[in-house]
């Protein structure tokens, strides 16, 4: 992913996690399916946009989640992820 080009799908997935953020949403007002999701998630947070949290007590454990079962993590815009959206805003 070029650091200057996020797609519409990782665009529209930054959009949804101003606040933290379970899978379940992101897929339900995306629309986008299971495998594109966890591809565009992994490399936002690689990227450092996003930050995953544990979805049952919202403690960060970025950089070590379980990519295998990344539905069961929540997550959220880093300061980093905000500024994207905020600088690519239609």
């Amino acid at each position: 992913m070029p650091k200057d080009k996020l797609t519409p799908s990782e665009n529209a997935i930054l959009r949804e996690l101003i606040y933290p953020e379970p899978f379940s949403h992101i897929q339900e007002e995306t629309g986008l399916s299971y495998g594109a999701i966890r591809d565009d998630l992994i490399k936002l947070i690689n990227h450092g946009y996003i930050e995953v949290f544990d979805s049952a007590t919202l403690i960060s454990v970025s950089p070590f989640y379980d990519s295998d079962n990344i539905q069961q993590f929540s997550f959220k815009a880093t300061k980093t992820g905000l500024k994207r959206i905020q600088s690519h805003a239609i």
